[in-house]
């Protein structure tokens, strides 16, 4: 009997230790500097661009208007699709992006110019494919994910309209499944476009949403709905799914850890698109805010916001690109 209950304790003991390792906080990288406040930053900056991005760029000005008072920044996030033109046009400075430039953008943007855009990796993410807190499911391949949302299966699955054909019983065999994505404006589309579902083409069913956080929103009111976005859009009446590759291949959570060793699929780096002349430093403003967004204070509102922030080798490599 006592054995039994040593043996019961132990087991315990080990929940608890793994539940607490499994909850730990993400934490900033202790070699990423604070930020150091310079002389003479005043001014207007503006940010056209990403969605994903909105919520963190309002949080970073919050925070960079506390250094300097003295500065007005305006956010605008209606899809990544929205910075190239921006920055060519002069009516932003910031361009965030929840993908990179295609060719086309950046070739615009270089006849503009006459060079190439600086881009700057800023915050990472793990693209989160969503279902309903109550769908019993907890992980699916991307193979599957393309049957669901893709008309042209690259995958090379059968089309999968219901829950039942992903294993589902009783009240869940036959209930159709709903589909919530973005429009083509925004980045995460094009991304998840290219990673789930092999660049094949989104099924004319889904229910495209001007934001990421609508489409959370229709998750968490439509209990048959599956829908994808940044995970810092995450919310208590949603669950964001492990992914494997293929069917059958282990299926990883989308964390921290997974994201950086690579093994969660539709792990991605967020970016900050400027405008910055070859051999010249960029202007003072925009600098600053882009330091601001790479210090220690700029990481701990990546992880406020939800999503996941760099290494201090990411961003030493960053910052050298301001130069």
């Amino acid at each position: 009997m006592k054995t039994a209950l040593k043996c019961l304790s132990l087991t315990l003991l080990a929940l608890v230790v793994a539940t607490t390792a499994m909850a730990s906080p993400l934490k900033v990288d202790v070699n990423i500097s604070d930020y150091v406040k310079v002389q003479g930053v005043a001014g207007n900056l503006n940010s056209v661009g990403s969605d994903t991005l909105n919520n963190m760029m309002t949080f970073w000005a919050e925070g960079f208007r506390k250094q300097y008072p003295n500065v007005n920044v305006q956010i605008e996030g209606k899809g990544s699709s929205t910075a190239p033109p921006a920055l060519i046009e002069g009516t932003s400075q910031l361009g965030p992006m929840s993908r990179k430039m295609k060719s086309k953008e950046s070739q615009k943007f270089e006849a503009k110019y006459g060079f190439k855009p600086t881009t700057i990796g800023v915050a990472l993410d793990s693209l989160a494919v969503f279902i309903n807190k109550d769908n019993p499911v907890n992980g699916l391949s991307l193979e599957e994910v393309d049957a669901i949302f893709s008309k042209t299966h690259k995958g090379g699955m059968a089309d999968v309209t219901t829950w039942g054909q992903l294993g589902l019983s009783g009240e869940w065999a036959n209930k159709p499944i709903s589909l919530y994505g973005r429009n083509s404006a925004s980045g995460t589309y094009g991304y998840f476009k290219s990673k789930a579902l092999f660049k094949g083409d989104y099924k004319d069913s889904v229910k495209e949403q001007p934001g990421s956080a609508s489409v959370v929103l229709g998750v968490t009111e439509d209990k048959a709905g599956i829908g994808y976005s940044g995970i810092g859009y995450k919310t208590s009446g949603v669950k964001a799914i492990s992914l494997g590759k293929k069917k059958g291949d282990t299926q990883y959570e989308p964390t921290y850890a997974n994201v950086m060793n690579g093994k969660y699929p539709l792990g991605r780096m967020l970016y900050i698109n400027v405008v910055k002349e070859p051999n010249k430093p960029l202007p003072t403003l925009v600098k600053e805010f882009l330091k601001f967004a790479l210090s220690k204070e700029g990481q701990e509102i990546v992880i406020k916001d939800g999503y996941l922030p760099l290494t201090a080798d990411l961003v030493k490599k960053e910052l050298a690109k301001l130069d």
